[in-house]
């Protein structure tokens, strides 16, 4: 089969060398020459090392890709974190389908950084979703979905990683089922009346404020939905005044002991973290960001 691969991230590098093995032709690879290199490697770099044709990825909201997939005889046009729309008619040009792969349960969280805000809402479970491609963002039917636990100390990156190891097998399904039968492909409409679809910018909590009056195992999962270090986080880390001294809120974790007093009060110091009171117990603040130095809760609160 002819493959185009549109992609960004870790992700995308990962499914650029599952392809390259994949024993089908990769025609050329979508990618932005600029990616940020703070995490490494970037996929234009890495389809340079394996020889792949790299198209700007520019490409996708040029109607003319249409017509260059269609001379190609691009069978699929595969998106794996890609993060620009891609026009009707580029969808519609490969002979098989276009396919994104998506970091979350589809239709209850599309959009972006899914991960991060299945933590904040308290989900038990995720997902990593394989589905076909509309003009709308994340609507198109589900193909394939592989579904995991977020366990208590699950942070965004390590779920955003989990979506990874359990997406990238999603695309060898597909290539099985379209390299043998296409018309086996699933096609599981979505119920759009559930969809949630999570926006650029938007940031839970006053614009990422921690709110000490919410339940301490909520504040506690916001915090772990902002910690992708020891990359940069999407959301930035939670903000709070804490003793008079404006901090961010690195590591926290919920006591499971009961408080009265009024949210936000400090309390004991123990093993370098402070605890700090919420609505139903206390939280333990263990690292936190003064001036941009990370530093023990208790050093930094000095109570």
């Amino acid at each position: 089969m002819n493959i185009v691969l549109a992609a960004g991230e870790a992700a995308g590098i990962q499914a650029l060398r599952r392809l390259t093995a994949s024993g089908h032709r990769l025609v050329a690879v979508l990618a932005a020459a600029d990616e940020d290199t703070a995490r490494g490697a970037t996929v234009a770099g890495v389809a340079e090392q394996l020889g792949v044709p790299l198209w700007p990825d520019e490409l996708v909201r040029d109607p003319a890709l249409a017509e260059r997939l269609a001379a190609e005889s691009v069978d699929l046009l595969l998106n794996v974190h890609s993060l620009l729309l891609v026009r009707a008619e580029i969808l519609a040009a490969p002979r098989i389908g276009s396919f994104n792969l998506h970091p979350g349960p589809l239709p209850e969280y599309a959009g972006l950084n899914a991960p991060s805000w299945a933590i904040t809402n308290g989900e038990r479970r995720h997902a990593a979703t394989l589905h076909w491609m509309e003009p709308r963002i994340d609507t198109g039917d589900v193909a394939y979905e592989d579904s995991f636990p977020i366990e208590p100390q699950d942070t965004g990156l390590s779920v955003s990683a989990k979506c990874v190891r359990h997406g990238l097998p999603l695309l060898d399904e597909l290539l099985a089922a379209a390299a043998e039968e296409p018309a086996s492909i699933p096609r599981r409409p979505q119920d759009l009346s559930r969809r949630r679809l999570y926006t650029r910018g938007e940031i839970p909590y006053d614009g990422g404020r921690v709110d000490w009056s919410l339940p301490a195992r909520r504040i506690v999962d916001f915090v772990r939905a902002c910690d992708y270090g020891p990359f940069p986080s999407p959301w930035g880390r939670p903000q709070t005044r804490l003793g008079g001294l404006e901090l961010r809120v690195l590591r926290a974790t919920a006591t499971g002991e009961a408080t009265a007093e009024p949210p936000g009060t400090l309390g004991e110091r123990s093993d370098g973290s402070v605890r700090v009171a919420a609505a139903d117990e206390w939280v333990a603040v263990e690292r936190v960001e003064v001036d941009g130095a990370s530093r023990h809760a208790a050093e930094a609160l000095d109570v």
